[in-house]
């Protein structure tokens, strides 16, 4: 009987390709209020047809390490999710992922030369599923780490401003 109950709790959990904390790509916003208790959701300041609520929380524990959150919903659906982290965090971030999610499609720094400046050193991590989409990226001089995950063509329509 307690086999049959497990069994039933994991198919009836949503499968997300991709989740922040249990809340992934096409959750509710109730499902993001429950599991980020200290968010706030307001409608998006701009009109454009890839969201028309954000729902944003400075204090959240993504896998142990402190970070800060945006959630971008269209008919109370996730539609996108960037979580911000700090530097010193990185490695464990980078942990945290694979752990989550897997391997990545691709893991490289990009070394971008400037003229009359020291070159600039971009670390990014990829992953897609189907339509779903997750970006890692750092700027390893810079004091920010954004991860950055989205359905379809979200990342070009977000600020389409209409």
């Amino acid at each position: 009987m307690r086999a049959l109950i497990a069994v039933l709790l994991v198919v009836a959990l949503p499968a997300w390709a991709f989740d922040a904390n249990g809340v992934g790509l096409g959750a509710h916003e109730l499902d993001v209020k429950k599991n980020f208790p200290g968010i706030r959701c307001k409608p998006l300041e701009w009109k454009t047809d890839a969201a028309s609520r954000r729902c944003d929380d400075g204090q959240i524990s993504f896998g142990g390490v402190a970070a800060r959150i945006t959630f971008y919903l269209k008919a109370d659906a996730v539609q996108s999710f960037t979580a911000r982290f700090d530097q010193k965090d990185l490695e464990r971030v980078k942990e945290v992922l694979r752990a989550r999610w897997g391997a990545p499609l691709s893991e490289a720094t990009e070394v971008i030369a400037r003229k009359d400046k020291p070159d600039r050193r971009i670390f990014k991590m990829r992953w897609e599923k189907a339509a779903d989409k997750a970006v890692l990226t750092s700027q390893l001089d810079k004091k920010r780490v954004d991860l950055e995950v989205w359905r379809g063509d979200f990342a070009e329509e977000i600020y389409r401003v209409k």
